[in-house]
């Protein structure tokens, strides 16, 4: 996270949101002190992509090595 303070950003301004547009945050700072946060805003996704996949278990090995296992005594 990038630190400026409010000066800097105030005066300017779009470097610092060009900054935080290409996904990196930045801390404003007033008198040594955090004053705000400009964080970038996710983009709107699908309910299914917005967290990351697990596994699927069952009695604990996942479904894939079941599957791989299955493969090689198969051939």
């Amino acid at each position: 996270m990038k630190q400026a303070t409010f000066t800097d950003v105030r005066n300017n301004a779009k470097q610092y949101f060009d900054i935080v547009e290409a996904g990196e945050s930045v801390r404003v700072l007033r008198n040594g002190k955090p004053i705000a946060d400009i964080v970038p805003i996710m983009a709107d996704l699908p309910s299914w992509k917005r967290h990351k996949a697990q596994p699927l278990v069952i009695r604990g090995a996942t479904v894939s090595s079941m599957i791989i296992e299955a493969r090689k005594d198969s051939v």
